[in-house]
């Protein structure tokens, strides 16, 4: 007999996705809301794909608003979370997506681009952090998901800033791990591989060719598969889970 599963039910749950207008953060917001979490999503400049999410999200009788914010600028990191509590109430889940990229080798890579990556990478992910637990400490409960990536673990090259950028996010998820676990508040980090989005899309043929010789899978990711694993962390399915770093990668860190 068939049984509907549950395990990953989100109802009664408020969420917050940075960087949530396109991409990995749009397919998490959605697949959150799916699974009946309202979701405030956070943009900096994507305004026409962010009503066109909000659209779709409550055309399934989803509840979700939008919310403009740098998260690299500490103010507006905190307004975020503070808007979040304002139109739902509570923050339970808390995902820190939001990210560039300002490629380049590293004795050609500028002050700026070296700035600019980990102002938003890093420090916006701990700002939010920050302001995202001192709401969840209030209730004793809450799930934190950064987004990282397999360049945090394996590095890359021409991509110095944006490595260091996602390795400081897996050491910043397991040390906010240990300083929440007794409040009830888990954090944990997802590690993408190469995901098919309109950044893979534009790399050259050449590049393309070699990222998929290292994937065991033999294939790019999807932004769906991202967003599972996601919407499994903030499920009561991972209660007791917390300082982990989930590969969704196709074997590339075998």
């Amino acid at each position: 007999m068939y049984v509907e599963r549950k395990a990953f039910m989100l109802e009664g749950k408020v969420a917050v996705v940075t960087g949530a207008g396109r991409g990995i953060g749009r397919a998490i917001a959605l697949r959150l809301a799916e699974n009946k979490a309202k979701v405030v999503i956070n943009y900096r400049s994507s305004l026409v794909q962010v009503e066109e999410l909000l659209n779709r999200i409550k055309e399934m009788g989803g509840e979700a608003a939008a919310v403009k914010a740098d998260i690299s600028i500490e103010a507006e990191a905190k307004s975020l979370m503070e808007a979040a509590v304002n139109n739902f109430g509570r923050i339970d889940i808390l995902v820190n997506n939001a990210g560039i990229n300002r490629d380049n080798l590293m004795i050609r890579m500028t002050e700026e681009e070296f700035d600019r990556v980990t102002d938003v990478n890093l420090k916006g992910t701990f700002f939010c952090m920050k302001h995202g637990a001192a709401a969840m400490l209030r209730q004793r409960s809450g799930k934190i998901i950064n987004i990282s990536s397999i360049a945090g673990i394996r590095g890359n090259s021409g991509q110095v800033n944006y490595a260091a950028a996602k390795a400081g996010i897996i050491g910043m998820t397991k040390s906010a791990a240990r300083e929440l676990a007794g409040r009830g508040i888990t954090v944990n980090a997802v590690a993408p591989g190469y995901i098919t989005t309109d950044m893979t899309n534009a790399l050259p043929e050449g590049i393309r060719e070699a990222s998929l010789a290292c994937i065991p899978m033999k294939r790019f990711g999807t932004v769906e598969e991202v967003a599972g694993v996601v919407c499994f962390l903030a499920s009561e399915a991972a209660d007791y889970i917390t300082g982990h770093v989930i590969q969704v990668d196709g074997g590339m860190g075998i």
